[in-house]
């Protein structure tokens, strides 16, 4: 039965990464147009990407990268790149939408390519700066935390994390799919330029942010 510790490193672990998991971001944006492009399983797919990365990221921590990520000139660095490719996801976005007109028949052309979706998911997570930055310091505390329990609070860390993430992102996957009904190709082209001006708006912050910090040096 796992002890006292095990469950609060999962419980909090879940509700923190609840709380970053709700907040609107490049990974939201792109769940929502992906859903209305591909259905349900656009969302547990994109997590299974998001996933990926934050495990190699975790391992990384685990071996000692936290120090390394918060210096300035990293955190600049991946703002400045991590930019440049939000802004190519949202101009893909709003091509996308100007484009394809048909909700049902956009579904059927995108359902037959999941690993796209996974690769997605892992590099849009990798080029949000917030991700690293959150990880280098909450998640790094975490893996402090949880090493004092060894492997195995690492891991309750790590799935209470993920099953908020893989919880949330399924649920508007859900709201999206369920919608269909009155998302028609009008609502639906007007979702996928919403979340191209996001990831663009996004975009654009990080590059600001990333040029700021290096900048000021």
């Amino acid at each position: 039965m796992p002890n006292a510790s095990l469950i609060a490193i999962f419980t909090t672990s879940f509700v923190v990464g609840l709380s970053g998991a709700m907040m609107p971001g490049p990974l939201l944006a792109l769940n929502i147009g992906e859903s209305a492009r591909r259905g349900f399983w656009a969302g547990p797919i994109l997590v299974a990407g998001h996933g990926i990365a934050e495990i190699i990221l975790l391992v990384a921590l685990v071996l000692g990268l936290g120090q390394f990520l918060e210096k300035s000139s990293v955190s600049s660095v991946i703002g400045l790149v991590g930019g440049l490719f939000l802004i190519w996801m949202g101009l893909s976005t709003l091509k996308r939408a100007r484009r394809e007109a048909s909700l049902l028949g956009v579904n059927q052309k995108a359902s037959a390519h999941p690993r796209v979706l996974v690769l997605s998911g892992a590099l849009v997570s990798i080029a949000n700066p917030f991700w690293i930055v959150w990880w280098a310091t909450v998640g790094a505390a975490y893996v402090a935390w949880s090493l004092q329990q060894g492997a195995i609070g690492v891991v309750s860390f790590y799935s209470g994390h993920i099953l908020s993430d893989l919880g949330w992102y399924s649920l508007i996957s859900l709201v999206i799919v369920r919608g269909k009904r009155i998302v028609n190709d009008k609502v639906y082209r007007g979702l996928l330029i919403i979340c191209g001006v996001t990831l663009l708006a996004l975009g654009g912050y990080f590059i600001t942010s990333g040029a700021v910090f290096l900048l000021g040096e």
